[in-house]
């Protein structure tokens, strides 16, 4: 197995971030496997772990949290991948509570066979200034 930033796995979680970081909910769920399982975690106390199945929850999950992202504000510090996983190590600017706020994240990804997201784990934190 080889690792590569330009990896099939990369490029398609690349696009799918591109798409909901500028609100394009539409394109990013099209990214969606038809038995897409997403799993959220994060230390923040008042943010409980989310574990959603399936087109319909998932898109939900993905446009409540999107939403708050300031569009245009995914940075992507690192990738890498290979043809089925591919994993981002990211932030994104967020308004959450009337405040602005960087959400820095690691990102997991497992493509089908037809490279659709089957699979996605996210940790993060809101890092407030």
């Amino acid at each position: 197995m080889s690792n590569d930033q330009q990896s099939p796995a990369v490029a398609a979680a690349l696009a799918y971030v591109d798409a909901w970081s500028n609100h394009d909910f539409d394109t990013a769920c099209a990214w969606f496997a038809p038995d897409i399982k997403v799993t959220v975690t994060t230390t923040h106390p008042e943010v409980p772990d989310a574990h959603l199945a399936g087109v319909e929850e998932c898109s939900q999950g993905l446009v409540q949290f999107a939403r708050t992202v300031v569009p245009g504000s995914a940075q992507v510090i690192a990738s890498m991948g290979d043809q089925r996983n591919a994993l981002l190590v990211m932030t994104v600017m967020a308004q959450m509570d009337g405040q602005k706020v960087t959400v820095p994240a690691a990102r997991l990804y497992l493509l089908d066979d037809d490279n659709k997201i089957k699979a996605e784990q996210i940790i993060f934190y809101a890092a407030t200034s």
